[in-house]
């Protein structure tokens, strides 16, 4: 018989824990929910001040029953679930089906899975903190009357499977708003001039900046050949010098969102998969004869704070392996949101010591990639500042002005570990000039104009939207990936290239909530709830009132909606094709993985078909049908023969109509970090890379 009995929620939480603490220690999983809404119905009383209808989870009969087995058995126990709203709740729902009283001390918190930090966290158990759990409830009771009173009206008025929640139709809107951005956008045309310039043995690269050192931008060819016609050919002298010291501060820790962003932009995960890979971390992976060990904090945060102890150790880690001039001041730094609650720290190694590569044996790829990456975003963030060298050289001729930058590093600091990603991938191209001082000659080799167009905003990626909604304030850290994969799962949007774009049920659906709902789509109306929400985690405002507040309007808004919203018919549109096994014709679908050609005698012929796009390449292989490409379930694009099953032809590099000059095989591009470039398949043929 066990002495105390700990519930967390996952079985690999459940084996590092226990083995910290003992043989006097059971440690159990709860799968954490037990307790929940039912599904069949809204389960929340609005004539009884919203109160709650809790039900058993279907399938966790088995789980509650061994739990109360040994609860019966042991002398005292603690709920350990996860130190945020939702394990609080999941606490609460624990001591309500174990009879444990809510205000003894058996809730036990810990950020990190670590010996030290479980140990010490067992010396401050504390009482459900009942604050945290009306805040989660709150938000339950909230999506709960707006999916179970718009969803049932959309399966009416336009089809069923159909949801409607707070975060994901701003996240929808969104989308939608900026695909209407993309096609209003009218292209504004502007040119350039790039010089190639010479000094002794050096050349360097420097662009138009103005006329008589005042900057004039060029808007079309008539102005820039007024420029080149007014250059006097070998009269290039430097006009001015300007020397700097720049310093580049590291970024700080991640928080939930920014980890997401990041690993979107260096690793090309989904959200969903961070997320999933960054809980096996913080949960706990065999290390060897360390065992069972949690290698880093808990990855549900909005605070880049950090403890002065993994302060501490990442200044011993820095110093031994860099040298004390890389330590960073240890200012802590401030969250990267005004909505972020501090809660708990940045997510970050529980050990800088450990290094990635010294546990690499042990992880699978996409762990250590993600572990490798929250390891030196953190190091990196304690480290000191990069110092660069930058110069700025004004070139002169006929009061015409050339401006060339350059830029090196001085001393490198923290851009030792870790350099920060961009949604945007623009090349730095500085480079450091040739010495050059004022009054000097130069010599131009080739002055080239350029014409430009602006171009329209960018579609979202999922890094991009979760910032964009981190930064209206909608939605919390544990937020952000379940909203991104509803909206997907729901037809509402869908990813092309890694961007999202529209579809048309999203428009239908976007159109009637925001007709009959358009406090469900206003930003700053969802933002104002998010900041109420966490009013009522801090004790500020009783769940009820705020509840109240919201549906008071939206109830009103729901009577008119059931009576005035048309029926929606969406019409498939028309493939062109007729079905090759009944000769109906063939319409475009929407499907899990995207669309795709389906029989409009459904479900009399189940007949369906790829969308298939010709590239304008004869098949290497059989010379008789044409490359198409194709998307894999997975959504990758291929290449392969549409003569498919006859010909197995198949490329994951895109084949062109042209062949090897030096074999005679196929020519394919092949994408690589920075562009394409021509490659053979058989030789060692290559043809300059293409931005």
């Amino acid at each position: 018989m066990s002495d105390y009995l700990v519930i967390v929620e996952s079985p690999a939480k459940a084996k590092t824990i226990e083995r910290y603490l003992g043989k006097k220690y059971k440690v159990k999983a709860s799968m954490g929910h037990v307790r929940d809404l039912p599904k069949s119905q809204m389960g929340v009383n609005v004539e009884n001040n919203f109160d709650p209808k809790y039900i058993t989870i279907r399938g966790k009969g088995p789980v509650l029953k061994e739990l109360k087995t040994a609860a019966k058995k042991a002398k005292k126990i603690y709920l350990a679930a996860d130190p945020d709203r939702e394990g609080e709740a999941i606490a609460w729902h624990l001591a309500h089906s174990l009879n444990i009283d809510i205000d003894s001390d058996c809730r036990v918190v810990f950020n990190e899975i670590t010996k030290e930090a479980i140990k010490e966290s067992f010396k401050h158990p504390r009482s459900i903190n009942t604050d945290l759990v009306d805040a989660q409830q709150a938000r339950r009771i909230l999506d709960r009357l707006v999916g179970y009173n718009i969803s049932p009206l959309l399966w009416k008025k336009v089809k069923k499977g159909l949801s409607a929640g707070r975060v994901q139709s701003i996240a929808v809107r969104l989308i939608i708003d900026r695909e209407k951005e993309i096609n209003e956008f009218k292209p504004e045309e502007y040119w350039s001039i790039n010089a190639d310039f010479v000094k002794g043995s050096k050349q360097f690269e420097a662009t138009f900046y103005g006329i008589d050192q005042k900057k004039k931008p060029l808007h079309n060819e008539q102005e820039v050949k007024g420029i080149i016609s007014n250059l006097n050919k070998d009269d290039y002298y430097v006009k001015k010098v300007t020397k700097k010291e720049k310093k580049r501060k590291p970024a700080s820790p991640f928080t939930t969102s920014l980890l997401q962003q990041e690993a979107a932009r260096k690793l090309n995960f989904r959200a969903k998969k961070t997320m999933m890979i960054a809980q096996q971390l913080y949960e706990g992976i065999e290390i060897g004869k360390e065992g069972t060990v949690g290698l880093i904090t808990y990855m549900r945060t909005d605070s880049t704070r950090v403890s002065q102890t993994a302060q501490d150790e990442a200044k011993q880690y820095i110093e031994s392996k860099y040298g004390e001039d890389f330590i960073g001041d240890n200012i802590q730094k401030k969250s990267s949101s005004s909505n972020a609650q501090d809660a708990h720290e940045a997510i970050r190694p529980t050990s800088s010591l450990r290094e990635p590569t010294s546990i690499k044996e042990y992880l699978k790829r996409d762990q250590y990639r993600l572990y490798k990456l929250i390891w030196e975003r953190f190091v990196s963030s304690q480290m000191a500042p990069a110092i660069l060298d930058t110069m700025s050289v004004d070139i002169d001729n006929n009061g015409i002005t050339f401006r060339a930058t350059g830029s090196k590093i001085k001393f490198p600091g923290f851009m030792k570990v870790y350099v920060e990603g961009s949604d945007d991938k623009t090349e730095d191209k500085n480079k450091m000039l040739p010495p050059l001082k004022e009054g000097d000659q130069v010599f131009s080799s080739d002055i080239e104009p350029k014409q430009h167009f602006t171009q329209p905003p960018p579609r979202f990626t999922e890094a991009r939207l979760v910032k964009t909604l981190e930064e209206l304030g909608i939605g919390r850290p544990s937020t952000y990936a379940p909203t991104l994969d509803t909206i997907q799962r729901r037809g509402y949007v869908a990813l092309e290239n890694k961007r999202f774009i529209p579809t048309e049920l999203g428009q239908i659906v976007l159109e009637l909530i925001m007709e009959f709902f358009p406090e469900i789509l206003n930003v700053e109306f969802t933002a104002k709830m998010e900041n109420e929400l966490d009013e009522i985690e801090e004790g500020k405002i009783p769940w009820v009132q705020i509840i109240n507040e919201f549906y008071e309007g939206f109830e009103k808004r729901l009577h008119v909606a059931e009576e005035e919203m048309e029926k929606v018919e969406i019409k498939d549109e028309p493939a062109g094709v007729d079905c090759e096994e009944c000769g109906h014709p063939m319409v475009y679908k929407m499907g899990r993985y995207g669309k795709f050609m389906a029989c409009s005698n459904f479900p009399d012929c189940r007949n369906t078909k790829p969308i298939v796009k010709e590239i304008g390449v004869k098949c290497p292989t059989c010379s008789e049908g044409n490359v198409v490409e194709r998307k894999s379930k997975k959504k990758r694009i291929f290449y392969g023969c549409d003569r498919y099953p006859e010909c197995e032809f198949l490329s994951w590099d895109k084949p062109i109509a042209r062949k090897c000059p030096k074999c005679n095989e196929m020519l394919v591009e092949k994408r690589l970090k920075k562009g394409i470039q021509v490659q053979c398949v058989s030789c060692d043929y290559k043809e300059e890379q293409q931005s």
